[in-house]
């Protein structure tokens, strides 16, 4: 059949019709909602390049906390920027390291709460790589010893999943051993399985204060350029143990999300990252861009290519529209 008997038209004529035809469609229960503690007290600051997004003493997160999950968003995922960095980042699994503060005290008050934190050492190091160094090469082998560590500190003080992110070979594979020898068999591993190498981290860096004392990343980050190597990376986390694989950066990025959603059965997470986030920002300000509606196209497209969940920091705005009903599309 075609033209003049088919006309999709006939499907578009009125909102009600669309809603009923409508194939992809956001949620709350589709988000993660990303969250930086810092060392100190009674501190709430905003991130000049984020607008709308803070940085939280411990005694401040819990607020921050609760109004998440008073929006119905499900989890959230932690960053920590510790008072003191050493070579290696051994706040990362101290008793008492920020996250670890974080966890304890956020478990207590608000535990109702999914709780998923970035297992990495940028943050924490004095030279801001994701492990440690040998010379000016990040030694592979080395860091998945402390990230076994890093991992069981934070499952031990009230994670309910890890999320690692450094790109390091064999990280889930020595991560899930790690956990299961403990007896913390229960717990899920998100893994930043296809972590590109990517400009659109910039104001991230700034608010987690872990840009690179020297050099860069794409030692171990992986080279935009190559969608058969995130292929290789996804399906190497899969057999290693992840329970959910990401993709990240998120908008640039929506062939690689496609791709891996095709190539495996494990849900698939995108990150929808802060140069995304600080760039809708910015022209919405600006007024050269009707901002809510670009963030809902933006994060309809990061679905419809096949994520089944969004690390967003667009999350609570979403929410707060979805939660009105006055979701624009």
């Amino acid at each position: 059949m075609e033209f003049p008997r088919l006309r999709p038209r006939r499907l578009r004529q009125k909102e009600s019709i669309r809603r009923l035809v409508r194939e992809t469609r956001l949620s709350v229960d589709d988000l993660i909602y990303p969250i930086f503690v810092r060392h100190g007290e009674n501190i709430v600051e905003e991130v000049p390049s984020m607008p709308g997004v803070f940085r939280y003493s411990v005694d401040k997160v819990v607020d921050a906390v609760k109004e998440v999950r008073d929006l119905g968003i499900p989890a959230i995922i932690l960053f920590g920027i510790p008072e003191h960095k050493d070579e290696v980042g051994s706040d990362t699994w101290s008793h008492e390291g920020i996250i670890q503060r974080a966890l304890r005290k956020i478990k207590k008050e608000v535990p109702d709460i999914y709780l998923i934190t970035d297992v990495c050492f940028c943050e924490y190091t004095t030279h801001g790589h994701c492990g440690v160094l040998k010379g000016d090469t990040v030694e592979n082998d080395l860091t998945l010893e402390n990230l076994k560590k890093q991992a069981l500190s934070h499952v031990e003080n009230g994670a309910d999943m890890l999320a690692p992110s450094g790109m390091m070979d064999g990280m889930v594979q020595a991560i899930r051993s790690a956990l299961d020898s403990a007896g913390y068999y229960h717990v899920p591993i998100m893994a930043y399985s296809a972590k590109f190498a990517s400009s659109f981290y910039g104001p991230f860096r700034e608010v987690a204060e872990s840009a690179p004392a020297f050099g860069d990343r794409r030692s171990y980050q992986m080279d935009p350029s190559n969608p058969r190597e995130a292929l290789k990376e996804v399906l190497l986390d899969v057999k290693e143990g992840a329970d959910i694989v990401m993709v990240k950066p998120a908008l640039a990025y929506l062939d690689i999300i496609a791709k891996v959603k095709e190539a495996t059965l494990l849900p698939v997470c995108a990150y929808n990252v802060s140069g995304e986030y600080a760039m809708i920002k910015a022209g919405g300000r600006l007024g050269w861009i009707d901002e809510q509606k670009v963030m809902v196209e933006t994060l309809i497209s990061i679905k419809r290519a096949g994520a089944d969940m969004i690390i967003t920091y667009f999350a609570k705005d979403l929410a707060k529209l979805i939660n009105s009903g006055a979701l624009p599309l």
